[in-house]
């Protein structure tokens, strides 16, 4: 029998606790799971199964309302910078001792609980408060892509539902259920990297495949001089320009709403856009390490290949043959290296063209 959390893919374990605990509430949950694990549609499903007299059904009137995000007892807190403040911690605290306007549960969702500890002004004791007072009828998600260790005090007063990254398979399951179709959902859930967030970006992405083959084409494009190195560290740097596009258009739309809900209320600006804008760069730059690392790894499959090859010539008798092999299995292992130690190098500050600059050129002496 289908049910609200069919749409999981791949979280068979979350989905087990939160079925359980869709007929056994407590008043609070810490969703958390790396980046693109699907718990936003986590938290819209829990909330309809919290709803939903069958428990999340996923057919009735309550539950459409909730997957539709029209419930008007399902409250997404939304915050107006790069960290939550405290101001908007208590105007959800507020919120949460109204009494539902339905027969079942306020549900507040307060996304990104990470950030309630950032920042130069810490607002994590406003959240706490809420959490050890709660009203009967109000039930909090929160969720986080991480667990700093200032988070512990609220941890501590949730249930914690841990999602995973999905598998490659999982994607192309949830991509097909988006209406992708099948080759395209391979290929993105191979570059998404186990991130149903970055494999729905990559979707509005028609360069994906030539971007592909221009990593794929690495090692048999260089020919030992530095222009050529050059030239093609410069093309995967313009490939992930055109790549980060969709992702820069959802953020002008994102930005564009918020404008016009600003208006509606009287407003004449968005409040905090400097912060907004900085936290949209944020993922920005997240997005394209996502690719490069999805680059490097790319690049790594084919000398690994190379190295397969190779270790097979080994059984040749020719001497010529047997050195050359011994030569490609060397240089195999080194080229491996050294793109290791650029993976390592995309978590510092690096400048990403010197970066790529320096590991065709490394690449191409080999």
């Amino acid at each position: 029998m289908s049910d609200v959390f069919d749409r999981l893919v791949g979280q068979d374990q979350a989905v087990a606790v939160l079925r359980h605990h869709a007929r056994h509430p407590v008043h609070a949950y810490l969703f958390t799971g790396p980046a693109g694990s699907n718990i936003n549609d986590a938290v819209t499903a829990f909330a309809a199964a919290l709803q939903c007299r069958d428990f999340g059904c996923g057919t009735c009137e309550i539950c459409r309302k909730v997957l539709d995000h029209v419930d008007p007892d399902v409250h997404v807190a939304e915050r107006a910078g790069v960290t939550w403040r405290v101001d908007e911690l208590r105007e959800i605290d507020r919120v949460s001792r109204r009494r539902p306007l339905g027969p079942g549960y306020q549900v507040m969702v307060v996304p990104e609980v990470e950030l309630t500890v950032t920042g130069a002004a810490p607002s994590a004791p406003a959240l706490l408060k809420s959490l050890e007072e709660p009203p009967a009828r109000t039930i909090f998600v929160l969720t986080a892509d991480d667990l700093p260790d200032a988070l512990a005090t609220i941890v501590s007063r949730c249930v914690e539902v841990k999602f995973q990254a999905m598998s490659e398979a999982d994607l192309i399951v949830a991509l097909r259920r988006d209406g992708a179709t099948p080759d395209a959902a391979h290929a993105v859930a191979r570059a998404a990297r186990g991130n149903l967030s970055r494999a729905r970006v990559l979707m509005r992405d028609p360069g994906l495949g030539e971007r592909l083959a221009t990593w794929r084409d690495v090692p048999e494009r260089l020919n030992g001089t530095a222009a050529v190195a050059l030239e093609i560290a410069t093309e995967i740097s313009g490939a992930i320009d055109a790549a980060l596009a969709p992702l820069v258009s959802m953020h002008a739309d994102d930005l564009a709403r918020r404008v016009r809900e600003a208006k509606d209320v009287g407003q004449r600006s968005v409040a905090n856009r400097k912060e907004i804008e900085a936290q949209f760069k944020r993922e920005q730059r997240r997005f394209r390490l996502e690719e490069l690392r999805f680059g490097l790894s790319v690049v790594s499959g084919v000398y690994r290949d190379r190295m397969v090859g190779a270790l097979g010539e080994l059984d040749e008798t020719s001497a010529t043959t047997e050195g050359r092999a011994h030569y490609r299995v060397a240089t195999s292992l080194r080229a491996l290296e050294l793109l290791v130690e650029a993976n390592e190098r995309l978590s510092t500050t690096i400048d990403e063209g010197l970066l790529l600059a320096d590991l065709m050129l490394s690449l191409a002496r080999l």
